[in-house]
């Protein structure tokens, strides 16, 4: 299953918009981590301590699922994230690493 490192940079100005939109993105995250589709992520912060973007651990059976996966994410969809950079990438296998 291909898997990715999304960089969600915010749009300029849109902390208020971001907030406003967090529970639903909260329930979209639990979603998609009940399917196994999200593995990890959290918020990117600046200096203030505020939040400024976001990263998502993911993995899709295609990238035409993770483009569905964008479509309905509320961040992207409202434009909270300006900027979405996707990193294809391999996790570490931990249970393989700490058998070792």
């Amino acid at each position: 299953m291909p898997q990715y490192a999304l960089i969600c940079r915010d749009a300029p100005g849109v902390l208020e918009r971001r907030m406003a939109a967090r529970a639903d993105h909260m329930a979209g995250l639990k979603t998609e981590k009940a399917a196994d589709r999200i593995v990890d992520g959290g918020a990117i912060l600046n200096d203030k301590g505020e939040m400024v973007g976001s990263v998502v651990l993911c993995q899709f059976d295609s990238r035409a699922d993770l483009d569905a996966y964008l479509e309905r994410e509320v961040y992207a969809r409202e434009g909270v994230w300006g900027d979405i950079e996707i990193l294809p990438m391999r996790f570490v296998d931990w249970p393989k690493l700490m058998a070792g």
